[in-house]
């Protein structure tokens, strides 16, 4: 595993160019320039209270709308997630947070054996936050779960505020990888088969 190194990984396409660095051990430290600002803010969010080191610059086709450029830094991003647990030894693998932001309430569990699965419940009240399709929430998470190879549940138990609400999960899901990838005394994959 390269938890403690920076990862380096870079998407392009014809819709979009996506530039990730993640260094998954970090101090809470984030560049995030994706052009999209909700985005930026919760991807900032992540990476504070995930603990990590994130760099993300992207460019995309943001004329037609931004659901091309979050899909694909979720998706580069756990390119780069995948990268870094290589074969995922010694690490809890498992991890849940359920996080506050005033009145919301969402809660994150995952799993990080390579058994890719996305869930999300729960609503989000409204179609947009300023500019921001909501729907591109699940589309962020499951490009990311996806290719990250990992199983993420996303409940957003209620609130009224969706700012809040998402904010609530972004924070959620930074707390649950940092708990995931904490160091076990076990050298071995947290698995009766030996690989996760």
């Amino acid at each position: 595993m390269k938890l403690d190194q920076p990862i380096e990984m870079k998407r392009e396409t014809l819709e979009t160019e996506v530039y990730v660095s993640w260094r998954l051990r970090g101090t809470g430290k984030a560049e995030i320039q994706t052009g999209v600002g909700f985005l930026d803010h919760m991807l900032q969010l992540l990476t504070v209270h995930g603990g990590f080191d994130l760099k993300v610059k992207a460019r995309g086709d943001l004329h037609v709308d931004f659901h091309h450029t979050v899909e694909d830094v979720g998706l580069t991003m756990g390119l780069a997630l995948a990268e870094a647990l290589g074969e995922r030894k010694g690490i809890a693998r498992y991890g849940a947070a359920t996080i506050p932001m005033e009145e919301a309430l969402a809660a994150v569990y995952l799993d990080l054996a390579r058994r890719p699965c996305f869930v999300q419940r729960g609503t989000i009240p409204v179609e947009k936050i300023g500019a921001f399709d909501t729907e591109l929430v699940a589309e962020f998470l499951k490009a990311l779960a996806m290719n990250g190879l990992f199983t993420l549940h996303v409940h957003f138990l209620y609130g009224e505020n969706a700012h809040h609400l998402v904010e609530a999960g972004f924070k959620a899901l930074g707390h649950a990888l940092k708990k995931a990838l904490q160091q076990t005394e076990q050298k071995e994959a947290l698995s009766s088969k030996g690989l996760l």
